[in-house]
Formats: C-alpha cells, sequence, structure tokens
C-alpha cells in the first residue's frame, strides 16, 4: 500500500511517461495482463490509456488490474490509468 506521499512522488515521475497500453472495447483478457506483468517487472511505473470506447468504469478497470497484476494505482485521472509494481530484479525508482 502506497502513502500519499509515495503516490504524489510516483504522479509526478509518470507525467512524462508515455501509455504503453491501451484497452479498447475488449477489455481486459489474460494475454494482457501477463504482458502487463513484465512491463512492470522492467519499468515499474507504467500508464495506461483507455479508449472512449470502451464502456467500463475507469475506477473498475483500474482494480481489476491492480488485483491481476499486484500492483498499486497511483492515480486514475481522465482516460489514464497509472500503475506501480516495486521490481523484483530491476529496481529503479527509489520511494520517499
Amino acid at each position: 500500500m502506497l502513502t500519499g506521499k509515495q503516490k504524489r512522488f510516483l504522479r509526478s515521475k509518470a507525467h512524462n511517461v508515455d501509455p504503453t497500453f491501451q484497452i479498447g472495447k475488449a477489455g481486459i483478457n489474460d494475454n494482457m495482463v501477463a504482458q502487463l506483468q513484465d512491463i512492470l517487472e522492467n519499468r515499474e511505473l507504467i500508464k495506461i490509456y483507455v479508449l472512449q470506447n470502451n464502456a467500463e468504469d475507469k475506477n473498475d478497470l483500474a482494480q481489476s488490474l491492480s488485483d491481476a497484476t499486484s500492483s498499486d494505482i497511483v492515480q486514475v485521472i481522465g482516460s489514464m490509468i497509472v500503475l506501480y509494481k516495486e521490481s523484483q530484479e530491476n529496481k529503479q525508482i527509489q520511494l520517499p
């Protein structure tokens, strides 16, 4: 679980990160979750863009992705979801 200070720090880091994934009308599938886990291990902090043709609630999508990848939700703003998971082998971000 992230503290408020850690979330603010990660939001500032995520500001310059480009979205690495898009969620369309098909929603979330097992292949996407596997790829997200690999990317989270390599990068620790990722942005996911939810396309307008997706009818699901963005907060529900963020919670589903967080649960499936064992990551923390940093922010859900507009059509963007920001997730963080500490890397086991490739630690790059030092949290305050």
